[in-house]
């Protein structure tokens, strides 16, 4: 008998079984094995132009129109957190996806899992958050659906949210267009959600509480492009894997290095003295409410403004540029002017984070 090889390769997982036999909680964690899972099984699986370009979402084009469809699974623990609930969270994901695409929200949908016994009062509280998520942002929940897992077969309530945006003429995002001496903005204090999310597992106190920054980033980008158009090169929300795992992408994508400031980067007191306490990077830790902005250095002060204006947006700080050196990689420049690399998270700092 004889075996085609080809047909052999085609059916083998592309991950190595013995490497990762099983999943882990580190491949949902936004750093290397998450891109090993997407980029060596699903992408070689479902490979079409729409998903190679790795963006927040895809875009397409319907009779000349481009639209932003993006859709993200919530699974937070604990459900209620400071500054949100998992589903706020749930529509400020998909709606940021969206506006990382240069896109306005026309319609979500939502697909809610819920366990045996979860406490009706939390579900109406989730429903009641994701209104008024929704409300904010000035978009509707069009359609949805509803399934009851057994006892112990769930974790209270997973949500899925779906978004369709229109992306208005004039506006191209994307990690290719990255061009060196663009300058790296970020539109507010990170790690703040992370952090928020951990005070409340490991019930550790501060003088001051930390909050998530969970918000739609919808209006705050809307002014960007607003005065910049298309000088905004690309943008990012840092979610899982933090504004590192995020940069490494788009440096991996554009075929560029980002070189950062650690002086620039903007953390509160209380964040960075938990993360030091913790032993966390705060460029590892995930946001929820933060968009990255890679921009033309002529319009990088007009954008910066255009943040600091909005509410979501008053920390917002340039902390980078995009150069030609040391391509696909990140380096930070450190406060006594050394220079280290800032590489992908390799493993899983704090899982459930969304």
């Amino acid at each position: 008998m004889t075996t085609n090889p080809d047909l052999l390769t085609s059916l083998s997982c592309p991950i190595p079984i013995s490497d990762y036999p099983t999943i882990l909680l580190a491949h949902g964690g936004g750093g290397t094995l998450t891109q090993m899972l997407i980029e060596r099984m699903f992408l070689q699986a479902f490979d079409n132009p729409a998903l190679e370009m790795m963006h927040d979402g895809a875009v397409v084009d319907v009779n000349g129109e481009r639209l932003a469809f993006s859709t993200d699974s919530f699974v937070i623990s604990p459900l209620f957190f400071p500054g949100g609930d998992i589903g706020s969270l749930a529509i400020h994901g998909t709606v940021n996806d969206l506006a990382m695409c240069g896109a306005r929200p026309l319609g979500l949908s939502s697909s809610l899992i819920l366990e045996e016994g979860l406490p009706m009062e939390d579900l109406w509280r989730v429903v009641q958050s994701m209104q008024a998520a929704a409300l904010e942002v000035g978009v509707s929940i069009i359609t949805g659906d509803t399934k009851v897992v057994d006892r112990g077969k769930g974790d209270g309530v997973f949500i899925n949210t779906t978004g369709i945006g229109l992306i208005p003429a004039g506006v191209h995002v994307s990690p290719l267009r990255a061009q060196a001496g663009d300058v790296v903005l970020v539109s507010g204090a990170i790690a703040d959600h992370g952090i928020a999310i951990m005070s409340v597992r490991e019930g550790l106190e501060f003088e001051t509480a930390i909050k998530s920054d969970s918000a739609p980033l919808s209006d705050l980008v809307a002014d960007v492009l607003e005065v910049a158009g298309e000088q905004v090169h690309v943008l990012r929300d840092p979610t899982r894997g933090g504004v590192a795992s995020a940069l490494n992408e788009i440096a991996q994508k554009a075929g560029l290095g980002v070189q950062l400031a650690e002086q620039s980067l903007p953390i509160q007191d209380e964040v960075r003295g938990a993360c030091e306490i913790l032993g966390f990077d705060p460029l590892y830790v995930a946001n929820e409410g933060k968009c990255i902005a890679i921009v033309a250095r002529d319009v990088a002060d007009a954008v910066l403004a255009a943040m600091q204006a909005h509410p979501y947006g008053q920390n917002a700080a340039i902390i980078g540029e995009i150069v030609v050196d040391h391509p696909g990689r990140v380096f930070l420049r450190s406060r006594i002017g050394g220079m280290r690399v800032v590489d992908m998270i390799s493993g899983e700092q704090l899982p459930r984070i969304c």
